[in-house]
């Protein structure tokens, strides 16, 4: 029988207590509540999960947890008491203090996180180095037995590589790494493993429960993943429209929600499109060799996507996903091998593509922080699109915006928003709207739902299927979720540390007999059952000693 991960944690004294905090954001020339007189507590030693559609106050609630808000926003009343200091009306200086030594925060979005000149090591020492006022080579020891704990990999060299050159997986285990080397009190994470692939997020999953038990670290987990969640916390509560809709313990919430909205959450997604075969050829890759520097990172891969369909990629975090993708881009010139686009060779470089080349084929990044400017409103960003590739007038621009914005669900009320008054999934779709403004025959999608809870992820992907039948627009789909897989894949190619390992139809390739790596994929998907994770990495070990006997 599985331990009980849950029952056995050992919970202390109150350390957090959110008492009716509500927080108001300033838009359209007006203040809105947002959160709206939330109460929520934390203990020692435990896991709060927080969880709710995009756009429901969680990580504004979990940025207020430290004292603060985000520019745009302001506390409109109640108390964040932090072992009974109220954060809302601490000095600034105390707040400062208490942040990434007492109080840590991971981000959703580890790009934003890093200074892109600077290398990873002295990045993750540098609070330590300061705060617990211990050696360089003592806090550098303790950032490679960290990276070790969380599956880096060649945790003694990779804090020597600069942000860019590490994975964006990778670049959140960094990140990761940072926050529990000074040993806080609390720990706020904000989707920390929304960059993972399944094999590597189950092994990073525990390290983060075990850092956090071991250290008797409490934790507040803010997640739009159901079933990671179940594996995680203690307690969850579910927040709506800056509002909390219940909270109980994770395991009574999972065999018995008492509220409609928590049900509908539950709820299994059942899209899924019937594997289409395809017959003329849009995107065509032949023997891609490429490299960063003297590292191969693709090694003669090849594939098609036809006109209309939909190819999904899949695989763990560095296997050369991204790699592939900023290829067809033109971001990353190949060594060897061609690539075709409609018919005729495409140059490898960006820079040497015509304008109609470039209009014809779009890309949907990862990471929508840093994809966005954040000095340019919602209607500038999309309208930008709107007259570079398709030369509107500006009464024409403004009607195409606000369509495109009813498209993805977002609606005219946020056109003049700023990034940073938006949640993750919904600049996320302002990227996606950005692409389609550009009426493009190829959308290259990187992880385009991976900061999406599974309301909104179904809505964007019946929009992409919409689109896709509506218009022919082909996708070459970027993702780590299989249940993503299922739901739009015609063809999927799956890849390994560079190379591709299985390619086909999706019923083929997700359909026994697997590959022995696609077996390992599919069975590192999380299950809606708290002991999932025990569970799987006890067969792992068991694995490993077996095949080391």
């Amino acid at each position: 029988m599985a331990t009980d991960q849950h029952a056995t944690r050992q919970k202390g004294d109150l350390l957090l207590y959110i008492r009716d905090l509500r927080i108001d954001g300033f838009s359209n020339d007006r203040w809105h509540r947002i959160v709206r007189g939330v109460d929520l507590t934390v203990r020692r030693g435990e896991i709060v999960g927080l969880i709710g559609e995009s756009g429901a106050g969680k990580s504004s609630l979990g940025l207020a947890a430290m004292g603060y808000v985000k520019p745009g926003l302001k506390f409109a009343g109640g108390q964040v008491l932090f072992e009974g200091t109220d954060l809302v009306t601490a000095p600034e200086r105390l707040r400062r203090h208490l942040r990434g030594t007492r109080i840590a925060y991971v981000a959703q979005s580890a790009t934003a996180a890093f200074n892109p000149a600077r290398r990873l090591l002295p990045q993750t020492v540098e609070a330590a180095s300061r705060v617990r006022e211990i050696s360089a080579a003592e806090a550098t020891r303790e950032a490679v037995e960290l990276y070790r704990q969380l599956q880096l990999p060649n945790p003694d060299d990779i804090g020597f590589r600069y942000p860019h050159q590490v994975s964006g997986g990778q670049l959140q285990r960094v990140m990761t790494a940072m926050a529990m080397i000074c040993r806080p009190d609390l720990i706020i994470f904000d989707e920390p493993t929304t960059a993972l692939d399944v094999t590597t997020q189950a092994e990073v999953l525990a390290s983060i429960r075990g850092l956090v038990e071991s250290h008797q670290t409490a934790a507040l987990y803010i997640t739009h993943d159901l079933a990671v969640v179940a594996q995680m916390a203690d307690r969850i509560t579910v927040l709506r429209h800056g509002e909390k809709v219940e909270e109980s313990a994770t395991r009574e919430m999972l065999a018995a929600p008492r509220e409609d909205y928590t049900r509908s959450l539950w709820a299994v997604r059942n899209l899924y499109q019937e594997p289409r075969e395809g017959r003329e050829s849009l995107l065509t890759v032949k023997n891609l060799d490429a490299f960063y520097g003297a590292h191969k990172v693709l090694d003669n891969v090849s594939l098609e996507i036809p006109k209309g369909r939909t190819l999904c990629v899949v695989g763990e975090s560095g296997s050369g996903k991204s790699t592939l993708a900023r290829a067809v881009m033109g971001l990353v010139p190949p060594r060897s091998g061609t690539i075709a686009f409609d018919g005729r060779p495409l140059e490898g470089r960006l820079r040497q593509r015509g304008r109609d080349v470039l209009r014809r084929i779009q890309m949907v990044h990862q990471m929508p922080d840093s994809a966005l400017n954040p000095r340019q409103t919602v209607g500038e960003t999309i309208g930008r699109s709107l007259s570079v590739f398709r030369g509107l007038s500006p009464r024409d621009r403004h009607r195409e915006t606000l369509a495109l914005l009813d498209r993805i669900e977002l609606g005219a009320a946020h056109v003049d928003r700023l990034p940073g008054e938006l949640s993750g999934g919904q600049k996320q779709r302002v990227c996606i709207a950005r692409a389609l403004a550009a009426d493009p025959d190829l959308i290259i999608c990187d992880e385009v739902t991976s900061a999406l809870d599974q309301v909104v992820q179904e809505g964007i992907l019946k929009l992409l299927l919409g689109l896709q039948a509506e218009t022919g627009v082909s996708y070459m789909f970027i993702t780590h979720d299989i249940n993503t897989v299922r739901a739009i894949a015609d063809g999927v190619i799956v890849m390994r540390q560079g190379e591709v390992v299985a390619q086909g139809m999706k019923d083929k390739v997700l359909n026994p007999p697997f590959h022995p790596y696609t077996e390992l994929l599919l069975s590192s998907v999380p299950e809606m059952d708290p002991d999932w994770l025990t569970g799987l990495l006890a067969r792992r070990r068991a694995a490993a000693e077996q095949a080391g006997a």
